[in-house]
């Protein structure tokens, strides 16, 4: 009986941890035309894959010159159009 109390108690822990490291995450903030970004630190850039020249959606992560981490996403070319001719 008390591993069975253990094993739960040890699940109920990981559960709350886990939760808690994905609250941390800060929501995507579309990009606008003119909207001020205020970047010091360009942290990280991703794009969806793709072998077309299309419009994909993009995120970049940086850190503004207040020390706040902030996401944007926005609209751009493919990187497979860089290499068509």
């Amino acid at each position: 009986m008390k591993l069975r109390t253990l094993m739960l108690g040890g699940a109920l822990a990981l559960t709350a941890v886990t939760g808690m490291a994905q609250a941390d995450t800060t929501p995507v903030v579309p990009y606008h035309y003119g909207m001020p970004l205020n970047i010091a630190k360009v942290i990280s850039m991703n794009e969806t894959p793709t072998n077309e020249c299309k419009v994909i959606k993009a995120d970049m992560k940086f850190l503004d010159k207040a020390g706040k981490v902030e996401d944007v996403s926005y609209h751009k070319l493919s990187e497979a159009c860089d290499f068509q001719n």
